[in-house]
């Protein structure tokens, strides 16, 4: 940077290139950390600490990123669409109208007095707002509302939201469908590994009575507590990924740190590999599902 005649700032060549500037930047503090830690691994680490926690679902050659309380969020819509026996087709029209309602955020504020994942109105028969809160209570109240449109699982996203929604421009549901339909397959089981997550160690051990509970709630399906891991033994392959993946999912809420389909293993991890699963030893059926919480 260079000062004028009179008084003013100017850039330099070197300054005309903010973006390579703090790459620049960045890399020399790589080497810095790496040097001080020791190689490739002080590298990974340093890169590890500047990239946000978040989730990843992959289907058909595609991939889409939430942040882990938007990945918990959609777990939800599309674990009560699974438990009342709706197509994924369904979940995908939740899903989408939630990225465009809310972002898929459990929010308290709103148009008027839309609240929730659906801004939902409690003045227009959706319920109280404590229960347009409960996610679980709020995406029912949806697919009450859905179930009852002519043909809905034949008809256009932005047609069948709409149909619901009422809202000012039912066209803006349409842009989310391939984000939504991705989501909802990896989440309904029909795409087996589809979905990672990074994330920090919990800060205090889950409950693994807590997680059974919620599995009951969410998928209406029995698990038993065998000390800190929960297990389920799935009636299809689809129903243990869909359990698989919810685990992954909903990790942020209940502190679960590995989950295991068969002898595919996730493990909770703030590193690049938490976003797959690998292959672990494994002994049980491949439809059995275990949830560990330490």
């Amino acid at each position: 940077m260079t000062r004028t005649g009179g008084g003013a700032l100017t850039l330099s060549e070197d300054d005309r290139g903010p973006g390579a500037r703090r790459i620049g930047r960045l890399v020399a503090l790589l080497l810095v950390v790496a040097l001080g830690v020791g190689g490739w691994v002080g590298v990974r680490r340093a890169i590890d600490s500047f990239t946000p926690a978040q989730c990843e679902v992959r289907a058909s050659g595609q991939s889409f990123t939430w942040a882990p309380d938007q990945a918990s969020n959609t777990a939800v819509i599309t674990a009560i669409a699974i438990r009342r026996g709706l197509p994924p087709r369904a979940a995908t029209i939740a899903i989408a109208t939630a990225i465009q309602e809310s972002k898929v955020r459990n929010i308290t504020y709103g148009d008027r007095d839309s609240v929730g994942l659906f801004q939902q109105r409690p003045s227009q028969g959706w319920g109280t707002v404590e229960q347009i809160m409960n996610p679980e209570y709020s995406s029912n109240a949806f697919y009450d509302a859905l179930i009852k449109v002519p043909d809905w699982q034949n008809a256009d996203i932005a047609h069948a939201a709409q149909e619901v929604q009422r809202s000012a421009d039912g066209t803006a549901y349409a842009q989310h469908e391939g984000k939504a339909r991705v989501t909802a397959s990896v989440l309904a089981g029909y795409s087996p590994a589809g979905i990672g997550c990074r994330l920090e160690a919990p800060a205090t051990a889950g409950s693994a009575s807590a997680v059974a509970d919620l599995i009951s709630q969410d998928h209406g399906l029995t698990a038993r507590v065998e000390g800190d891991t929960v297990v389920l033994d799935a009636q299809t392959s689809e129903q243990a990924w869909a359990v698989g993946a919810w685990g992954v999912a909903r990790a942020i809420d209940t502190g679960v740190v590995r989950v295991s389909v068969g002898d595919q293993q996730w493990s909770r991890s703030r590193s690049g590999s938490a976003l797959t699963w690998h292959s672990a030893d494994s002994t049980g059926s491949a439809t059995r599902v275990v949830l560990a919480l330490r």
